[in-house]
């Protein structure tokens, strides 16, 4: 492979066109449950606890297989590994199709997580490998832009066909989907070995450069700034866990929506995200062309958005006001904290070698998506005990996310100096041929 501090933009942009749209298949699979949920419990006589347990067994095996493919992944190509990643995810929608038993939908949603488990880590990678450090922020932001999208169509699309066709009839659309998928990445993705990028001299002193020595993964990962950027993905996916599971439940038994306008609604909260997204990843993109750090341009654009985004989920909950305002400050708040997607992950790719990349974003994939296990459970718990269909219960569980944005906010702004770290992991390492 060349050294060369150019990237080659086109190859570049039409693997990220591919693993954008593998971020949206990723993410209907996951909401999937979450949009059918009123239809399924009352076919299957599920209780809201049940139904919580059922809609987050989709993570109890998704960290272990994202840290297992992950170390994996270091020994072979990744567009392999995708590829039957999404093949295996096309061909686990089939028997729900005919699944009369929670079990059956229990088992599929586990292996379902397996298999997605490595997804984000692993696109990361593959996306890091065409683009440089200092131009990641917009592509890693688009990337994850699929995610919103996927649930933007969930929400417009699966209530639809729900209605006219039955809930099952969504999991055939997703086969489908996931196998032109396969057959795209089969075409279009980029066979030739990336380039190994320099960093210019200007910057090689700040960011752009990755610690030139491997350390061992247990002081990589139990060090500090690794255990708060940690903390701070956690946080911002107990939020997304919540809102992907129940928000369509709770506008329909809270609110008192229809299905349809159910979705319709999730669609439009989930497409508050987009812009501010995009946004702060460009400004922060910006911020470091011009010179800035990465606390600067990366830890700062975190901690404000979600400082921001607990507030405003506080007050949607403690101050009395509107429906709509209330909706609104809901959207806003969980949608701020998407940010730490885009830009975590390129914090962690500052702190470790390129050889240890992969396993540090698996591990960091693995620990942070556990949330999506824990966070549906807890809420079901508080959305039973108050009976259900009251409010309160959706609420309560969703101010528990607004203190962790905070509380995690709080920790970052006093600890976490990605410059300092990077030095001070380096000075931790042995050789790069160790």
């Amino acid at each position: 492979m060349n050294t060369s501090t150019e990237y080659p933009s086109r190859t570049a942009w039409r693997v990220s066109a591919l693993l954008t749209s593998l971020a949206l298949i990723n993410f209907i699979d996951k909401i999937s449950l979450g949009m059918v949920a009123v239809p399924l419990m009352a076919e299957l006589k599920l209780t809201s606890a049940q139904f919580g347990v059922l809609a987050g067994s989709i993570f109890w095996l998704f960290s272990l297989s994202s840290i297992v493919v992950g170390f994996f992944a270091n020994r072979f190509q990744t567009r392999w590994i995708l590829l039957v990643m999404a093949a295996s995810w096309a061909l686990l929608q089939l028997p729900l199709v005919y699944a009369t038993a929670p079990l059956t939908i229990l088992v599929c949603r586990v292996l379902l997580g397996a298999a997605e488990g490595p997804s984000a880590p692993l696109s990361m990678h593959e996306l890091f490998k065409w683009f440089p450090d200092a131009k990641r922020g917009l592509p890693v932001a688009i990337l994850n832009q699929g995610a919103v999208i996927g649930l933007i169509v969930a929400g417009l699309i699966i209530p639809v066909v729900s209605r006219n066709w039955g809930w099952r009839m969504n999991f055939v659309l997703l086969a489908v989907i996931g196998a032109v998928w396969c057959v795209l990445w089969l075409i279009f993705a980029e066979r030739r070995e990336p380039p190994v990028f320099a960093a210019p001299a200007h910057v090689i002193s700040r960011t752009d450069a990755a610690p030139q020595t491997l350390l061992p993964y247990r002081k990589l990962l139990l060090s500090p700034p690794v255990l708060i950027v940690i903390l701070l993905g956690f946080s911002a996916y107990w939020s997304s866990g919540l809102m992907l599971t129940w928000l369509p439940a709770y506008l329909e038994k809270g609110y008192g929506f229809d299905h349809v306008t159910a979705g319709r609604i999730f669609a439009l909260v989930i497409l508050f995200t987009m812009p501010y997204t995009l946004f702060l990843s460009w400004y922060s993109q910006r911020l470091q062309a011009r010179g800035a750090s990465s606390r600067q341009a990366r830890v700062q654009i975190i901690n404000g958005a979600f400082i921001t985004g607990g507030v405003l989920l506080l007050l949607q909950h403690f101050v009395a006001m509107p429906a709509g305002l209330k909706l609104t400050l809901f959207a806003v708040g969980n949608g701020l904290a998407t940010i730490c997607f885009a830009l975590a992950p390129a914090i962690l790719g500052e702190l470790a070698h390129e050889r240890q990349r992969t396993a540090l974003l698996s591990v960091y994939a693995a620990l942070v998506t556990s949330a999506g296990a824990i966070a549906p459970a807890v809420a079901g718990r508080f959305i039973q005990a108050n009976g259900g269909n009251n409010i309160a219960g959706y609420e309560t569980a969703f101010v528990i996310g607004a203190g962790m944005l905070l509380l995690s906010a709080a920790l970052s702004m006093r600890y976490l100096h990605p410059e300092r770290a990077r030095e001070r992991l380096s000075a931790l390492g042995v050789s790069r041929s160790a």
